[in-house]
């Protein structure tokens, strides 16, 4: 069974961030990927754009270097694939973390689909988009219905209905209707959320001109095979549809915290609790990284804001266990 100082679960970039902090202080290390190296990076809509700059997405002193003022997707994975060349970094990918057993004060059992480890420190930074926040309305099964959204070829020509008002939902609605689709959007609040600010006119001219309907203040109530019903306030609507983009926001796997013994602050936006100076839980020796902190307020943690969570945890960790750091 292989033994290490440090195990990160998630290789995003946080978790390559916290690898990255842990190689630079002598720590042995190993992070643990379900997915591809910065899967849910991969698993963006191919034509994001992020709303933060290409410095602020830097991590481990690499510079990223971007064409345009805001990088895009592909530019980010390029970016990230050359950081884990750079460092050299120790990453299993397309293995999945099954368990995390404590036992004794400063041992740990990972067990994943793979194997078994043992590690004296657990980073938990699996970010928050494998778990889209579901509608619970009738029909949201059926095969038309579609949390996650790629490309706006495939939409084309269609009757599209876009649930949702944020940066996510409005990319969808725009770049479908300029592919042809006929796009509805369905509004729970009376305004576009906040969104990127230079697309924002854009989504709101559209909608004030009625080439994409928008039913604020509204509700999906049911889908079927060729229809949608929108609960709006001037009562039930039915409209012709053929595809739902349910851009209703993703969460992290807070089964999977509570499994590792992590507590949460409440019930309501699960927050789990941790020590905002060194990022430790409440289970000594297991830290969280990333925008798996804030529970369901994911729009409180970015690549940008929590890089920093990885020289807090490894400098915590030095501190503790008096390891000599490397530099």
């Amino acid at each position: 069974m292989s033994k290490y100082d440090v195990l990160i679960i998630g290789g995003g970039p946080i978790g390559l961030a916290c690898g990255i902090a842990a190689k630079k202080a002598g720590l042995s290390y190993i992070i643990i990927e379900k997915g591809a190296l910065v899967n849910s990076l991969y698993n963006y809509p191919l034509f994001m754009t992020f709303f933060s700059t290409s410095e602020r997405l830097e991590i481990g002193g690499v510079p990223f270097m971007s064409m345009a003022p805001k990088p895009g997707r592909q530019e980010a994975i390029e970016y990230y694939r050359r950081v884990k060349q750079f460092y050299g970094l120790q990453i299993n990918l397309f293995e999945k973390v099954e368990s995390v057993k404590k036992e004794g004060e400063q041992h740990f059992i990972v067990t994943t689909s793979r194997g078994q480890y043992e590690a004296k420190n657990v980073i938990v930074s699996t970010g928050f988009y494998d778990i889209p926040v579901m509608m619970n309305v009738p029909g949201e099964d059926l095969p038309k219905v579609k949390h996650y959204y790629k490309e706006p070829h495939f939409y084309a020509f269609q009757n599209v209905l876009v649930v949702g008002a944020n940066n996510s939902a409005v990319d969808a609605a725009l770049e479908t209707w300029r592919r042809g689709a006929n796009v509805t959007m369905v509004i729970r609040g009376s305004e576009i959320g906040r969104v990127k600010y230079w697309i924002k006119p854009d989504i709101e001219n559209r909608i004030k001109e009625g080439s994409i309907k928008a039913y604020f203040n509204s509700s999906l109530k049911e889908i079927t095979e060729k229809e949608v019903m929108i609960e709006t306030p001037g009562g039930l609507i039915t409209i012709p549809n053929d595809w739902v983009l349910a851009m209703t926001g993703y969460h992290p796997n807070f089964k999977m915290l509570e499994s590792f013994g992590i507590e949460t602050a409440d019930n309501v936006k699960h927050c789990p609790v941790y020590h905002p100076d060194t990022m430790e839980t409440n289970v000594p020796g297991l830290y969280l990284a990333g925008v798996v902190c804030g529970g369901m307020d994911t729009h409180i943690w970015f690549i940008e804001n929590s890089r920093v969570h990885a020289d807090k945890i490894v400098a915590d960790i030095v501190a503790k266990h008096h390891y000599a750091t490397a530099e």
